[in-house]
């Protein structure tokens, strides 16, 4: 039976699947043959790959070059007996281990979320009796009852129902609930079109009906869902490949030098101890043990900054990825769109209208297309039709308007509301005595209602259906004329090429005692008009999607809804693709077209396709692979469980806060807490500003620790004294990176941030540029450090005495250097001195610990260091203005370069 699970059970009949499943739709399975299948199927759940252990995920966060660097030098300077100085490095790489475990501990709750969608339970029958059952244990064969307001606890072929609507917007993206059907299909056809189906953990919105179990647990859709999420990859973000990157060439870097000197050392004869000292010296001095703790400080002020513009960010290198990101690949439904069906258009009595507001709140108007429109009966009638022939409710709660029951009614209640009827004063004085409920085989639903002794029925459903049950139509003035078909069959296809869907309405006299019956209701009706409604475009996603494609970021909808709706919505939201707009050079591509590529077809077409429609879960984990393929830093944001694999595999996916599922919002990095396209966009513009504070601080601290390493290295080569101490180098890296570099975190945004293209994700964290200035402060810092440490010893000053100068040369510099770094084109008279406050604190807090370091008593114990003149003061403090003027001057030099 297990290969049986496999088939296109949409295409078999239902008499032979009970055949194949061995089972009946009176009687349903025995319990003995459901607990042998139990054993053999297992239960109805949805299990995923071994996940590591807390300790495993734990003991990863070290697995990585630099956090190998900090825990060798704290070895090292613990063989030195510098005990404080080692604790001091290896609790930095604790607590960034910490952190870091923390973050991912978050991420290991999808496959929980999976199990928990599917805990309720169901009806089945069991020996010929309705049982209700725990959804985990019903199994292949098992014949479900499926009513209104369930969740449907397996994959089911559907095989009778009475009116059934299923709700399949988190699985395929359809924004509006699914009429079934009990009839086979062809094979080709697509999940989303696959009406005689039901899936695990979509909802019944309307109706009754009963299906045969064919899938459970991870045989299911959603199971194999599961199984696409373990799949993806687990992709590096840019900032984590390239600190890997530089991570191991800074090691080799610092080995290969360390492994030099000692072995100079060597061959000049000098004593071992001492080279040995050297060696760990300039091993200390090359290691920016401040990095991590930076880049973690400065994503969580990130983070935080984020969760002020209502984007929670689940994984800390999301933050610097979203300044990054160059495509972003957009659910439709509740994403992009409202998620609530709003009428925008009306024909009625031969005039058009418009109507304003969205969703399901009542603000809004009705408006006129025609300037010398006056009252319109028909329009009355419209309306009217349009609320009582109606099952739904609009309920408003906690600020939120929604609706119980069909999106479609409940659009056409608020268009009644928003034109002046009041849905209780209208029921009461037109009383429901009859309905023939909306079935799939005649397309429209009809309800009877009495006032005043009189009766009249009001018709809804598809427009060729209502149309065919008309004799004429109603004009403004109320009275009736001939029925002119084609022109409203012109005004319904102008309607659906705006994506809108078309409903059409009509109403019938009848006498007191008349009847409402199937056979003669769709007869001698009159026509009053057409509502034409859509899932509407918020429109700050429009603005948002505008400002993203101005910053050179492309934004692509990947859909499961209908290509025409999906293109209207696309081309309402300013979509483009590569050099052209849709609905010119740019079609929509389907799900069906997808398929008929293989991937390297796919990689080459997708840059160009902005809208991307009736498209499958896997489809969506082939587009952003594919866009990926292409170079692409991809965001790809959703809502459903549909969205939960691509979610996981692009570099960075957003889920929304209010809609999402949980699945969603387990696979992404970041959540949107109100749902809104627009603070993607807010997201991105502090993700650059992120970034930006970063490389301001790498390009900071490193030319401190080329200094400090070129001073080393030229004592060595030299065969000089050190000028600075192991110790002494600690204390410049830790002091420095937490007084003066950490400000560099809390750097506002450059103007124009939003105005650059997004940097290339192949390029390197620093550029030349900023290379050449990181060369120049090195050189810098070498001359000044090295030369003010021999002239202090030439003129007989003591080498503790010596060496202070030397620290206090690289503090200095650091610390007017500093000023520099908050720009690599501004001056700091430009960005305003007192624009970052951060900066004027951190250099007075460094100035206060560097005067205890040279002159307590204590401190000149522990750090070796010793007081220094006012005129040492001022050789110092000359050196870091000029420092500060040689990079001012570059900055201009290189202005246009930045």
């Amino acid at each position: 039976m297990e290969t049986l699970l496999d088939k296109h059970w949409h295409h078999i009949e239902e008499s032979e699947a009970f055949q194949l499943l061995g089972t009946s739709f009176e009687k349903g399975l025995d319990q003995f043959e459901a607990e042998q299948r139990l054993k053999h199927f297992g239960e109805n759940v949805i299990t995923g790959k071994r996940a590591k252990t807390g300790l495993e995920r734990f003991l990863l966060q070290f697995h990585q070059p630099l956090v190998y660097i900090l825990i060798a030098a704290g070895l090292v300077t613990a063989y030195l007996g510098e005990w404080v100085d080692s604790l001091v490095i290896l609790a930095v790489v604790f607590v960034n281990s910490i952190v870091g475990y923390i973050q991912e501990s978050k991420a290991v709750r999808a496959l929980d979320s999976l199990s928990s969608s599917m805990s309720t339970e169901a009806t089945v029958f069991r020996a010929g009796k309705p049982l209700k059952i725990p959804t985990s244990q019903i199994v292949p064969g098992d014949v479900v009852i499926l009513r209104s307001g369930d969740k449907v606890p397996a994959d089911l072929r559907i095989v009778s129902l009475k009116e059934l609507r299923i709700d399949e917007s988190t699985l395929t993206g359809e924004s509006l609930p699914v009429d079934k059907a009990a009839n086979s299909l062809l094979p080709e056809t697509v999940l989303a079109e696959r009406k005689n189906m039901a899936y695990a953990g979509t909802l019944v919105s309307f109706g009754q009906g009963r299906g045969i179990v064919v899938a459970t647990g991870n045989k299911t859709e959603i199971g194999r869902i599961s199984g696409l999420i373990d799949s993806a990859d687990e992709l590096e973000t840019p900032l984590t490949q390239k600190i890997t990157r530089f991570s191991h060439m800074l090691l080799i870097a610092i080995l290969v030098l360390a492994s030099a000197s000692f072995v100079l050392g060597l061959l000049r004869n000098e004593p071992v101890n001492e080279i040995f000292m050297a060696a760990v010296a300039l091993a200390v001095g090359a290691i920016p043990e401040g990095l991590p703790a930076a880049v973690t400080i400065i994503l969580a002020l990130g983070v935080s900054r984020m969760a002020a513009r209502k984007a929670i960010i689940r994984k800390l290198p999301a933050v610097e990825t979203l300044g990054g990101t160059t495509v972003i690949c957009s659910d439709k439904t509740g994403t992009l769109t409202e998620n609530q069906m709003t009428v925008q258009s009306v024909l009625s009595g031969g005039l058009s209208y418009s109507i304003t507001g969205t969703g399901y709140g009542f603000e809004g108007s009705v408006k006129s297309n025609d300037d010398h429109a006056g009252d319109n009966k028909s329009l009355d009638e419209c309306f009217r039709a349009g609320l009582l022939c109606n099952d739904a409710n609009i309920h408003h709660k906690d600020g939120r308007s929604g609706v119980e029951g069909d999106p479609t009614e409940g659009a056409l209640i608020v268009s009644a509301r928003k034109y002046g009827l009041h849905p209780d004063k209208e029921h009461a004085e037109f009383k429901r005595i009859d309905e023939l409920p909306f079935e799939s085989e005649w397309q429209y639903m009809a309800t009877l209602h009495e006032k005043d002794g009189s009766r009249v029925v009001y018709l809804k459903g598809a427009v060729e259906k209502v149309l065919e049950c008309c004799m004429d139509s109603m004009l403004a003035s109320g009275e009736t004329s001939s029925l002119n078909m084609e022109e409203i069959v012109e005004a319904q296809r102008g309607m659906a090429s705006n994506g809108l869907r078309v409903l059409a309405f009509a109403r019938k006299d009848l006498p007191a005692d008349g009847e409402l019956v199937r056979t003669d209701a769709c007869m001698g009706m009159t026509f009053v008009g057409l509502q034409g409604m859509i899932d509407p475009p918020r429109e700050e996603a429009k603005a948002a999607i505008a400002a993203c494609q101005h910053a050179g970021v492309k934004v692509k909808m990947i859909t499961g809804d209908h290509a025409l709706t999906a293109e209207a919505i696309g081309l309402r939201l300013g979509l483009r693709g590569g050099d052209c707009s849709i609905g010119k050079d740019c079609p929509v591509m389907t799900g069906s077209e997808i398929a008929e590529l293989n991937d390297s077809e796919l990689i080459e077409k997708v840059p160009g396709i902005p809208v991307f429609a009736r498209v499958s879960p896997e489809q969506k984990l082939r587009l952003v692979m594919a866009l990926q393929k292409n170079g692409e830093v991809c965001a790809m944001t959703g809502d459903g469980v549909n969205d939960a694999p691509a979610l996981k595999q692009a570099d960075i996916g957003v889920a929304m806060g209010i809609t999402g599922t949980e699945v969603a919002k387990e696979a992404a990095d970041m959540v949107l807490t109100d749902d809104n396209f627009a603070t993607i966009e807010a997201a991105v513009e502090e993700g650059r500003g992120v970034f930006a504070n970063l490389v301001k601080f790498i390009a900071w601290t490193l030319p401190t620790n080329a200094g400090e390493g070129l001073v080393i290295l030229a004592a060595i080569l030299f065969g000089a004294t050190l000028p600075i101490l192991p110790v002494q180098i600690l204390w410049i890296n830790m002091t420095t990176a937490a007084c003066l570099g950490m400000m560099l975190a809390f750097e506002p945004k450059e103007p124009g941030i939003m105005d650059r293209p997004p940097r290339n994700p192949s390029r390197s964290i620093l550029d030349k540029v900023i290379l050449r200035r990181i060369g120049i402060v090195s050189a810098l810092l070498l001359v000044c450090a090295f030369g003010l440490f021999k002239w202090e010893l030439l003129n007989g000053a003591s080498i503790e005495k010596a060496r202070t100068m030397a620290v206090n040369v690289f503090v200095v510099i650091e610390a007017f250097y500093l000023f520099n770094a908050r720009s690599f084109s501004r001056s700091p008279f430009e960005l305003g001195f007192t624009s970052n406050m951060w900066v004027i604190g951190g250099f007075a807090s460094m100035m206060i610990l560097q005067t205890l370091f040279t002159y307590t008593p204590v401190m000149n114990r522990l750090f070796a260091s010793a007081p220094v003149d006012f005129m040492d003061w001022v050789k110092i403090i000359v050196c870091g203005v000029t420092v500060y003027g040689v990079v001012e001057y570059d900055k201009k030099r290189t202005a246009s370069d930045v």
